[in-house]
């Protein structure tokens, strides 16, 4: 471990003065109260929270000596580190000031519970330096403390932040001059006083925590160590050991033949291979093999009565993450899976989109899987609102993916392709599509073919088909097929071919009918995709038959002759014959096949040739020389050179994909084709190696990917600098002040370069020769009197950024402050207060001379009667006595110097309660139930009405009894009413302030009538009350916002009692909780605890008894909680 950093103190310097704020030793050692070594400010050494509170420590560092970045460890005991629990209860921060070169460390403890009580400490290391400061906190209920406990003891019951160089700048008090006085020393006062006067004499000398003083008290005392005649030299105090690592307790014994026990938290531990236990002379040793956690424990040797002990904590190393999440490009309603490997199993992994924790609920999309070292997150169907970042946190590493989402475009599979059929034979077009959900129409020359008894349309998975039997010459033409929806079309030609039977003479020369549609693009020439067959119909007349022979090129090299090569009738490429047609079939076309054909037929009457270019088209090569040219912040260029193969089709642009250097996965960057050699990738992370490829695209598919690029990182300049001011002005110097950059990046920040300019001219004059570390700069050598114009600007490995420029030039003379108004920040939100409060907004503000402040009120000057004002040299007092509901609106004040101004706008806003509502009135009863509605208030007290309160009375005892509180909406029923009574009711408005002060009592009452007494007459027959289930009140179409619990009710009647089904979507809703099913009296309600969009749906209920059943259905639509605001 490295060597402390000894806390030094300036020789001769005095002990500190009496009175003065002094933070205690948490250790009651006695030391210089001077914060030295590598801390500047350490959290308070003595801490009391209430019991659910939240608290935050702050530690600062100053790194300005140091060669590397300090280490920060916060641990509770001695070794327990805590950077291992981080998670909802335990958060921890860290931030660097560049400037200063201070890093600040953050602990906060959410809702402290009574197990956070106990002694902390917080470690800071670099190389060889380390320095650590100790803590105590104490948890306290929320209860009244004592009167001793009041005077001596902090208590916090809202979340609190320590900031401290000395505990006692807890309390904000205006020191007062104290007079010189001869030195006392405090302590010395203490240690030779009586208990009695402790209190006296702390109060004396300002030592407000006396239970830190105590404790420093009781420790200064010396206590003599007791000699043991067992022990030649103990145990150490405590161990520090990593997990999985070995640990040696060693101590000596005064008799060499001793034997020695080994305890730990009280157990004796028997030798194993864990526990090693060894005797050499007077040294004993126990050896721990593997530390785990249930190691960190307390640890004795014992030798007779005589006893040492010693602590060993277990270290658990961080988790940092050895695979880093890659980037996705999906299409909407594919899975996603993000996935990173861990240091650890088991490890806790936290998982964000954007800053919104990932938790693992029942109705989430999200899923979250295991698997040993791996740990992912699935999106089982991706929308476009999962568009954005992804981030996965551990108690030592941080990764983030990014995950674009497209729309879903409809791909063809499979063409339908041009027919030449017969009279009589069949046509039948075929198409494929990627969804086999679309429906579409066929058009022939652009109308629409509707089905009949020759015609016949069919849809089958992703296959669509257009079959037309007895093909006659009328169905020649141009055949289309349009997929609903798309703003696409599939279109083929159907060509008739017609066999006429002329009466010729027996002797006619052959003649060879060439079909130039179809395959044909020219007259000559046939165009064949590489791999796809090519069968080409050639209609031969002659008389009598001829003979044909088909051949390729101009040499054939059986013959020995500049013949062409004849084409045989079995093989690849081959020649079938049929009556009056002769066939070439190419089987899987390949580059080699393209070239001249020619057809010659002959018979004794004479003969016929004929040339043919079969031209076969391929996917292009893959593009070559991909490399990246430029790079910014998140984007980079990328050029590559087109391919030296086109296919023999022309390009139609390119597809490029990245991925992150060391990833397997490839993103898409682009859908549609994009025609260019260069594109400019974006959305990148800053600091990330990425590589590219290229994909080539013709008509007939796309090309091989090309060779990754070289990687490359996206990295640029810095953002420019903020809040350029300039904060004096001499007559030959002006000092100009800003803030760094908001985005800095994986560049970095080397410096600073100011530059200025006479106002009018154009060429900017470098005022600094080496780069400014600094945020702040004197400009020397300024003319007197001149206007100057004043710019700044950042400069790291990537460039220089945007200039930082002020807005007006500054004249070089003493200076006149711009005017400024620092406005709190409670008043930059609305300001809201009750009816009758007072207002009391002091708004600081600075400028030079004195500036002049002037309010106006919804920009008219405010009344002097209603507002009063009061104005300083560095402030302005806005005053109200007695808030009132004309006080509210928009407050602004005007602060000018000369023609310089700064505005600032208060929106203030006085409430108070509501007024009753209106209209209540009782507008149905049945059975022991009554509806009662009503309408808004009128005067909602200038605040959103949140809310009513429902209350009964019958009027024998008038009596009052609340049936519902906080109810939303301007209607409710009222239930289990008493038979015989009459009810009365009446509704109290609720908002911001609280209920109404008068409630509006119901115009009608409810009377629940008494069922009469009926004598029987003998004798009785009794009446069949048998009936078919029958709904009297049907269910309702409703609209929900999703979050909110909704209920569909509806009525039925019917004898023997209905059994009740209820369905969703014609699907019977079983025992899911989310559903609560009632039937009170054939008052059936369907309860639906917070819906979201998926419960959306059509909802049916149908009765079924012995006599017959009825449904009725309705239709409940979820809106989104922002839908449901906006119509709000």
């Amino acid at each position: 471990m490295p060597e402390p950093v000894p806390a030094a103190k300036p020789e001769g310097e005095a002990d500190p003065q009496p009175g003065q704020d002094e933070p205690l030793p948490a250790d009651g050692e006695s030391r210089s109260t001077e914060l030295t070594g590598l801390f500047l400010e350490k959290p308070p050494e003595n801490v009391v929270a209430v019991a659910g509170s939240d608290i935050t420590f702050i530690a600062k560092v100053d790194s300005s000596t140091l060669t590397r970045k300090p280490a920060m460890k916060w641990l509770k005991g001695k070794w327990l580190d805590l950077g291992s629990k981080a998670g909802k209860h335990m958060q921890f921060k860290e931030t660097y000031d560049r400037n200063t070169k201070i890093y600040t460390y953050e602990m906060k403890i959410i809702k402290v519970v009574p197990g956070d009580a106990g002694g902390y400490r917080c470690e800071v290391t670099s190389k060889d330096k380390c320095d650590s400061s100790t803590f105590e906190i104490s948890v306290e209920g929320d209860t009244q403390y004592d009167c001793f406990r009041e005077k001596t003891t902090f208590r916090f019951s809202t979340p609190i932040t320590y900031i401290f160089l000395f505990p006692f700048s807890l309390i904000d008090r205006k020191k007062k001059p104290v007079k010189e006085e001869p030195e006392i020393d405090v302590w010395e006062l203490l240690k030779n006083a009586h208990p009695s006067e402790y209190e006296k004499i702390a109060f004396e000398y300002g030592i407000t925590d006396l239970r830190g003083m105590l404790k420093r008290l009781k420790k200064m005392k010396v206590v003599e160590p007791k000699h043991s005649e067992a022990f030649l030299k103990r145990l150490d105090s405590c161990y520090s050991v990593e997990k999985g690592k070995k640990i040696v307790l060693k101590c000596e014994v005064v008799d060499p033949d001793v034997q020695v026990k080994w305890l730990k938290n009280g157990q004796e531990i028997k030798p194993s291979a864990k526990y090693v236990m060894e005797a050499n002379g007077n040294v004993r040793t126990l050896t721990i093999n593997r530390t785990t956690l249930a190691d960190d424990a307390a640890y004795e040797c014992v030798v007779g009565e005589d006893k040492c002990f010693t602590e060993v904590f277990v270290k658990e190393p961080p988790v940092t993450i050895t695979k880093l999440m890659d980037d996705y490009h999906v299409v909407v309603g594919e899975r996603v899976e993000f996935e990173i490997e861990v240091s650890e199993e088991g490890a806790h992994v936290m998982w964000y989109f954007e800053d919104i924790e990932l938790h693992k609920d029942k109705d989430s999309k999200y899923r979250f899987k295991k698997d040993g070292k791996k740990h992912t997150l699935i999106i089982q169907e991706a929308t476009l609102d999962d568009i954005g970042m992804y981030h996965a946190w551990t108690n030592g590493g941080h990764t983030k993916g990014e995950l674009e989402v497209e729309e879903k475009e409809l791909e063809v599979l499979q063409d339908i392709a041009d027919l030449t059929v017969r009279a009589t034979d069949q046509a039948m077009f075929k198409c494929e599509v990627s969804d086999d959900k679309v429906t579409g129409k066929w058009y022939k020359d652009g109308v629409e073919v509707l089905p009949s008894e020759r015609i016949k349309m069919t849809h089958i998975g992703r296959f669509h088909r257009l079959i037309i039997d007895d093909v006659k010459p009328n169905d020649a033409g141009d055949y289309t097929f349009v997929p609903d929806g798309y703003a696409l079309s599939l279109s083929a030609k159907l060509n008739f071919l017609e066999i006429k039977i002329d009466y010729v003479p027996r002797q006619d020369p052959p003649k060879i009918h060439l079909d130039t549609t179809g395959n044909m693009v020219s007259q000559n020439t046939v165009i064949v995709v590489a791999g796809n067959k090519l069968r080409l119909d050639v209609e031969i007349t002659g008389e009598p038959a001829p003979t044909v022979v088909w051949s390729k090129g101009e040499k054939c090299p059986f013959c020995k002759e500049d013949t062409s090569c004849h084409i045989n009738t079995e093989g690849r490429v081959r020649v079938e014959s049929r009556k009056d047609l002769s066939c070439f079939v190419i089987e899987g076309a390949e580059r080699e096949d393209e070239g001249n054909y020619t057809i010659c037929v002959t018979n004794p009457a004479g003969e016929d040739k004929a040339m043919l270019f079969v031209k076969i088209v391929d996917v292009p090569d893959p593009p070559e020389n991909v490399k990246c040219t430029s790079v910014g912040e998140d984007c980079g260029t990328i050029v590559w050179d087109p391919p030296v193969f086109d296919g023999g089709a022309p390009l139609k642009g390119y597809l490029m994909e990245r991925k992150k250097k060391g990833s397997s996965r490839w993103t898409k960057l682009n859908f549609d084709v994009y025609e260019s050699t260069t594109y400019e990738a974006k959305r990148m992370i800053e600091g990330v190696m990425y590589e590219m490829r290229v994909y080539a695209v013709n008509s007939i598919g796309m090309s091989p990917p090309s060779l990754s690029s070289k990687p490359f990182m996206p990295i640029a300049p810095t953002s420019e600098p903020t809040r350029l001011t300039v904060h004096d002005v001499t007559d030959s110097t002006c000092t100009l002040k800003w803030l760094a950059p908001e985005k800095i990046g994986a560049g970095g920040l080397d410096g600073y370069v100011i530059e200025y300019c006479k106002e009018g001219d154009t060429e900017w004059v470098v005022a600094n020769n080496e780069l400014c570390e600094r945020q702040g700069f004197v400009v020397r050598g300024l003319p007197v009197g001149e206007k100057i114009n004043f710019r700044v600007v950042a400069v790291n490995i990537a460039g220089r950024s945007l200039p930082a420029i002020l807005q007006q030039p500054v004249t070089i003379r003493e200076i006149m402050e711009y005017p400024k108004i620092r406005l709190p920040r409670e008043l930059r939100t609305k300001y809201i207060r009750k009816v009758g409060d007072k207002i009391n907004l002091t708004i600081p503000f600075q400028g030079k001379p004195r500036p002049v402040a002037t309010w106006y009120k919804d920009g008219q000057p405010i009344d002097a009667k209603m507002v009063n004002v009061r104005n300083s040299n560095v402030d302005t007092i806005l005053f109200i006595r007695s808030a009132e509901r004309e006080h509210s609106g928009k407050y602004e004040l005007v602060l000018q110097i000369e023609n310089m101004e700064d505005r600032a706008t208060v929106e203030i806003r006085i409430v108070e309660k509501p007024g009753p509502p209106v209209n209540v009135k009782v507008t149905e009863v049945w059975g022991f139930n009554a509806a009662l509605e009503w309408q808004p208030p009128t005067d909602d007290g200038n605040c959103e009405i949140t809310g009513y309160t429902i209350q009964k009375a019958d009027m024998k005892t008038k009596e009052w009894f609340t049936v519902y509180e906080h109810n939303r909406r301007t209607n409710c029923t009222a239930s289990d009413l008493i038979m015989g009574n009459e009810y009365m009711f009446r509704v109290y408005s609720e908002n911001l302030c609280g209920q109404s002060e008068e409630p509006r009592q119901s115009k009608n009452t409810a009377v629940i009538v008494k069922t009469g007494l009926e004598s029987k007459q003998n004798p009785f027959k009794e009446q069949d009350m048998s009936c078919v289930p029958k709904f009297t009140q049907p269910l309702v179409d409703r609209s929900v916002v999703a979050g909110y619990s909704t209920a569909i009710s509806c009525a039925v009647r019917g004898f023997p009692r209905p059994k009740i089904v209820w369905m969703k979507n014609k699907m019977i809703i079983g025992g899911d909780p989310k559903y609560l099913m009632q039937n009170n009296q054939g008052v059936l309600t369907l309860n639906i605890r917070k819906p979201s969009t998926f419960d959306g749906g059509k909802y049916s209920c149908m009765a079924v008894n012995d006599l017959g059943k009825d449904e009725v259905e309705c239709r409940l639509d979820i809106r989104s909680k922002n839908e449901g605001e906006e119509r709000g």
